[in-house]
């Protein structure tokens, strides 16, 4: 059995885990982080994508919104190709009481959130697809945030400075010497590999995940499962993000997205055991739309492109059942002080727009129980992508305008890598977002990629209109070519993926052009009739860590 030494173990590729990775290289502590499927596969990867403002929570919990507003201004520095600064409208629409305008304002304001009261012609001329029946509204700086482009930035400054990442790996236990972890058992499911990595530290930033991992070492973290579910429209119907000037409640944040826009969300909660089981139901598409068409009537004529859902990691500390003490902010637990545990931690809680701050807490944490007295810099040093390109490459007849946009725009100067990098390079493989072979070229190369699943997470490749169809078999074909991938295998496992979150929606034209696409790739490319997948040899799973 393979064996790893480290100073830190980090269980959980999200936005936290990838944050705290890095704030680790930064400090110089030595650390690998692990990740049972991709990077943001889990709850990072299933949300809105809403950079806060904290006016969200203005209201209910300023200690959250004044946190939020702190990191909306931080990521904007930071991360600029992750950002898009879109601005945010509440919206008091007639079933809405106008009496919580001020209300809400005054709270925005002594959380040092900016709000301004707007007409209802000022909102309709800064979001003509707002719902002109509108009262009034309140003006935020409200944005949205890629939490892919998050994690694959903070993983690869990372990774440049000295960290880990091991992907598509399953924690199976912990290593114990008495009251004392010691580090992490492992099997690669890519690989199917088992193998040992011992640590100082251990981190457990499994998020929904985390009381399977704390229960490994006999603890007790209750989670209370809370589902929420969004529905994904075929275009961008709106430039603002929309919400509705209430107490938070379903279908109430309608956000721009790239080139979609996505309305969301439920929350309900759910059984533990069926977090990995998750299903967006009829009645949920149902409340979306109709109270989507609400913040925008246009949405009512809108084609729906796919539904999914994410687990919020709702936490109840002190062993409390009944759900009373539910936490829905930070949680950060030293079991060693609380638990006479040496040398594992668990952070879990927050929210996407916390993750760096969550990862400063626990590092600091970390860091002093390993005798490193660096300081936090991820609230000052700007990720890999967040400059502009020094020098911006030369625009031939094959590197349209919109391409070079599209490229700078996911991967600010790390785009100089792979533009105009040789012949074919600039070929557009995914017409939708505008993704090239070069693009594709450098995700594998570069960004931790393994399948079309997680090259979509890192380019955008498939999430556009088409959903893969016209893009899917030229960037499998690139991954056979750049890769020992087997096509075929990568093809289907990825259309089936996408087939998940189209079939809740599944009717009139979505239901034609779903079985337009199963007709293609079944009958014209034969995608019922794959050989078996063929073993991994043993010289592949050993380059598989030796190239981490």
């Amino acid at each position: 059995m393979s064996r790893f030494e480290t100073d830190v173990v980090i269980i959980g590729g999200g936005a936290t885990g990838t944050s705290i990775l890095r704030d680790c290289a930064l400090r110089g502590i030595k650390a690998i982080l692990l990740e049972q499927d991709d990077l943001a596969s889990g709850t990072t990867g299933r949300n809105h994508g809403l950079l806060h403002s904290g006016a969200r929570y203005a209201v209910t919990d300023s200690h959250s919104a004044i946190e939020c507003i702190k990191e909306n201004r931080i990521l904007k520095r930071i991360a600029k190709h992750c950002v898009e600064e879109t601005d945010g409208l509440y919206l008091t629409l007639p079933e809405d009481d106008i009496h919580f305008q001020p209300t809400f304002i005054d709270a925005c304001r002594k959380a040092g959130i900016e709000a301004t009261r707007l007409t209802r012609e000022e909102a309709l001329r800064l979001e003509p697809n707002a719902n002109p029946s509108l009262l009034g509204a309140v003006r935020v700086p409200d944005g949205t945030l890629d939490p892919f482009r998050l994690c694959s930035a903070n993983m690869l400054d990372a990774k440049e400075l000295g960290g880990k990442v091991f992907t598509h790996t399953k924690v199976t236990g912990l290593l114990r010497e008495q009251d004392r972890v010691i580090g992490v058992k492992c099997f690669n499911t890519r690989q199917q590999q088992k193998f040992e990595i011992y640590a100082h530290q251990v981190i457990n930033a499994a998020g929904i995940w985390g009381q399977g991992i704390a229960e490994y070492a006999d603890l007790r973290i209750k989670m209370f499962p809370a589902k929420g579910s969004l529905l994904i429209l075929d275009y961008r119907i709106n430039n603002v993000v929309l919400n509705r000037c209430r107490p938070p409640s379903d279908a109430d944040i309608l956000v721009p997205g790239d080139t979609i826009s996505l309305i969301g969300t439920t929350s309900k909660h759910i059984d533990y055991k069926d977090i990995n089981d998750l299903h967006v139901t009829s009645d949920e598409v149902d409340i979306l739309l109709e109270e989507g068409a609400k913040l925008a009537p246009i949405m009512a004529n809108s084609r729906i492109l796919r539904a999914y859902a994410g687990v919020r990691p709702l936490v109840a500390l002190d062993d409390d059942g009944s759900g009373r003490d539910i936490s829905r902010g930070i949680v950060l637990l030293d079991h060693q002080e609380r638990d006479g545990l040496e040398g594992f931690v668990t952070i879990t809680g927050g929210k996407l727009m916390t993750s760096r701050l969550m990862a400063e807490w626990t590092t600091d944490l970390v860091a002093k129980k390993l005798g490193n007295t660096t300081p936090c810099s991820t609230h000052t040093r700007l990720l890999p992508g967040a400059a502009a390109p020094s020098a911006p490459a030369k625009k031939s007849a094959s590197l349209a305008k919109p391409v070079y946009e599209s490229a700078v725009y996911r991967h600010g100067e790390r785009a100089e890598a792979f533009l105009n990098s040789g012949k074919g390079s600039d070929t557009i493989i995914c017409e939708c977002e505008m993704v090239t072979a070069g693009e594709i070229h450098y995700a594998i190369q570069s960004l931790d990629v393994h399948n079309l699943v997680d090259l979509r997470r890192r380019t955008r490749l498939g999430m556009g209109p088409c959903q893969g169809e016209l893009c899917a078999y030229r960037a499998a074909n690139l991954f056979q070519k750049y890769s020992d991938a087997n096509a075929a295998h990568l093809l289907v496992d990825f259309l089936e993926e996408r087939w998940k979150g189209a079939k809740p929606i599944l009717w009139g034209d979505a239901l034609r052009e779903s079985e337009y696409s199963y007709w293609i790739y079944e009958a014209l490319m034969g995608g019922d009739e794959l050989p078996p997948k063929k073993a991994n040899t043993t010289e592949s799973q050993e380059n598989a860590y030796v190239d981490v």
